[in-house]
């Protein structure tokens, strides 16, 4: 079981670099179990994106995000987020290209009906492998949250995480 949550993990789906006026679907799929004695921390996210690329090397679109986070002994977490990104490509050979994604949005927790703001910068790496399909690697990135809750002071997070995240992904480009 364990092995499969992993694949599951690493198996993040997300859109890739693809020809001008494309459709790109994609999303991320994430599973994480945590034990620490007795307590024993579940988290589960599914985060699609579809965007259209408008220009050879651009793609915009729409994210979104819902995340569980059960915790034994507390209450269930909900996070929900809504937002945009920017995307821009460039080859490197007709198999090989890198690509910058910026998402940015609104965001929402069940605890103490937070809400705030988040935004992401993601380097990664995108191989074609055939009609439209291909790998995506990234490891890591630059995110920054913030909320604030009805009786929590506001939080604000500043995350730098490259080298210690690994996301493998598939993707799919439908031309017009």
């Amino acid at each position: 079981m364990k092995k499969l949550l992993f694949a599951v993990v690493l198996l993040i789906t997300t859109i890739a670099s693809a020809q001008k006026n494309s459709i790109l679907l994609g999303g991320n799929v994430g599973y994480a179990s945590e034990k620490l004695g007795d307590s024993k921390l579940e988290n589960f996210e599914f985060s699609p994106r579809v965007g259209y690329q408008f220009a050879e090397k651009c793609t915009a679109g729409v994210e979104g995000s819902i995340m569980n986070v059960k915790t034994t002994g507390i209450d269930k977490t909900e996070k929900y987020k809504i937002g945009g990104f920017v995307r821009y490509s460039t080859p490197l050979s007709q198999m090989f290209s890198v690509f910058a994604d910026l998402g940015a949005g609104y965001q929402n927790t069940s605890v103490n009906n937070a809400k705030g703001f988040y935004a992401s910068l993601t380097p990664a790496l995108f191989i074609n492998m055939k009609n439209g399909f291909g790998l995506n690697f990234s490891i890591g990135g630059i995110n920054y949250d913030n909320l604030d809750g009805k009786n929590d002071p506001r939080q604000e997070n500043l995350g730098f995480n490259f080298g210690k995240t690994l996301n493998i992904g598939i993707s799919k480009n439908f031309g017009l």
